[in-house]
């Protein structure tokens, strides 16, 4: 690249991609197509006495760590900074911001999703895009919301990874593994009276099912917690017609907390 792009100017260019839907890079590093690479050189033969015996490196047990480094948080607050200094989860490689959660720890409502989308990766908190828009439409109905001042109307949201999985994509089963001891560390923290698991990897994270269509609209159980799988509000923006469904679970959700469900 000849010295007349300066700064602003490549920051203009990057802008220009960013609004025409280039928001994700293929690889993880970029690639120089004018590098010239040197010819191989040829490798020395190589002796009996030049072979050693393969160093066999320990096996990484990042699940174990996880739940160490979870189970030592005794606050949210040790927790938050416990699980982004997770090394082990490549996820937060491509990730702008670690997302955490949002509303208030009291509340008596736990909302769990998936992963951040792209919004959320650039705020930083869950559930603040298109999506995060209509869930906060959803339980504004039945009387609660993430910045009720009374933890009685409040909620509290988070997922099931902190960082933004490439291309939106649902979280992978090793991803999953690795944080669930941080999720469950953080329900048991925040001590909800009920969880809502927003969409299949939240499902498949905490109660080891899949099938939201299926699962959607009955009680389970988490640790102890009720739990009431829902569909996801980003299958809901594509299936409106599947909203009926998640008002009847948010109305059984509304009469758990009222006593009567």
């Amino acid at each position: 690249m000849d010295g007349e792009f300066d700064r602003e100017a490549m920051l203009a260019a990057l802008a220009w991609q960013v609004e025409l839907g280039a928001v994700d890079a293929i690889g993880d590093v970029p690639v120089d197509r004018f590098e010239v690479k040197p010819e191989p050189k040829a490798k020395p033969a190589t002796t009996a006495k030049d072979q050693h015996a393969p160093v066999v490196m320990p096996e990484l047990d990042a699940v174990a760590e996880a739940k160490a480094a979870a189970g030592a948080a005794a606050t949210l607050e040790a927790l938050a900074a416990a699980q982004e200094a997770f090394p082990h989860c490549e996820l937060k490689r491509g990730a702008r911001n670690f997302v955490f959660a949002d509303g208030r720890p009291e509340a008596r409502v736990m909302v769990i999703g998936e992963g951040p989308g792209a919004e959320e990766d650039a705020q930083g908190k869950p559930f603040v895009g298109r999506s995060g828009q209509l869930l906060d439409r959803m339980f504004a109905a039945i009387g609660l919301a993430r910045d009720a001042v009374d933890a009685e109307a409040a909620l509290y949201i988070t997922n099931v990874v902190p960082w933004r999985p490439p291309q939106n994509r649902d979280p992978e089963a090793e991803e999953l593994a690795m944080m669930r001891p941080f999720v469950e560390r953080h329900i048991e923290l925040a001590g909800p009276e009920l969880i809502v698991l927003m969409g299949n990897p939240a499902c498949g994270s905490l109660l080891d099912k899949r099938g939201i269509t299926r699962l959607r609209g009955n009680w389970h159980e988490f640790a102890g917690v009720p739990v009431m799988p829902m569909f996801h509000p980003s299958f809901l923006l594509r299936k409106t017609e599947m909203k009926r469904l998640a008002w009847a679970d948010l109305l059984t959700v509304r009469a758990r907390l009222e006593g009567a469900g």
